[in-house]
């Protein structure tokens, strides 16, 4: 019987790998044209993914000790962290990973895209659910900390070193400190990208509206009293140019 359970578990563990092998392929520009064999010998993500898989196996059969051991080590050769007992779906990529953490209730879904330094992480001392749920499609930028039992809905986009404490509406964008939606945009083409640079700027627009007002204010003043006129504003201009994402 437990042989048997054994050799599921293993086929289980093997067809997860080959769909982690795929998100890579598909999702890592570094993977054009590199062999399967290459990427499961050399990309940290799928490695952490691997003995993540085994260690939520074990896990999930009640073992002792050896999922947080396998965790530790896992932890200490490609510097992610993912608890045993976070739910992991199909095809998540870890892009380089150095100090990504997935905490022990988060749910991750399908498709998932993360880069490195992104914390799924736990708010306070409660018990029960207290790290983040993000559903299939999500992208999340490096740096970026989701903290809490939130919500991250379908298709989302996290910019880069955001922090967010609330839920996230499904197709969403979110950047800031604290993170917060800037363009909910409805069904789209769903897919990661790296086109963080070409993200809204909700501070940059605020101070671009403060400064044309205030220089309106100044003209009509200086009409109103008779004196020469200010300085004018020049406002801040974006510079454009070709997308990192290839555009």
């Amino acid at each position: 019987m437990l042989r048997m359970v054994g050799l599921r578990t293993l086929g289980r563990v093997a067809r997860e790998l080959r769909r982690d092998v795929a998100a890579a392929h598909a999702r890592d520009p570094a993977a054009r044209g590199v062999s399967s064999l290459e990427i499961l010998a050399a990309w940290p993500g799928v490695h952490a993914l691997l003995a993540h898989r085994v260690a939520h196996a074990l896990d999930e059969a009640g073992v002792p000790v050896a999922p947080r051991v396998l965790a530790l080590a896992s932890r200490a050769i490609t510097g992610i962290e993912i608890h045993p007992a976070a739910r992991v779906g199909d095809g998540l990529f870890i892009d380089h990973g150095t100090g990504v953490v997935i905490g022990e209730t988060a749910d991750v879904g399908d498709n998932v895209t993360m880069y490195q330094g992104v914390t799924l992480g736990g708010t306070g001392f409660a018990t029960g659910k207290r790290h983040p749920t993000v559903e299939a499609n999500v992208t999340i930028g490096s740096g970026a900390k989701l903290l809490g039992p939130i919500t991250i809905g379908h298709g989302s986009k996290i910019g880069a070193n955001s922090v967010v404490i609330h839920d996230v509406p499904p197709h969403s964008t979110v950047v800031g400190v604290p993170g917060h939606p800037v363009r909910v945009e409805g069904r789209r083409p769903e897919g990661p990208d790296a086109d963080w640079a070409h993200l809204p700027d909700p501070v940059a627009d605020a101070v671009r509206l403060l400064s044309t007002r205030v220089a309106e204010l100044e003209r009509r003043l200086a009409e109103a009293e008779g004196t020469p006129a200010p300085a004018q504003v020049v406002p801040l201009r974006n510079r454009r140019g070709p997308s990192p994402a290839g555009g």
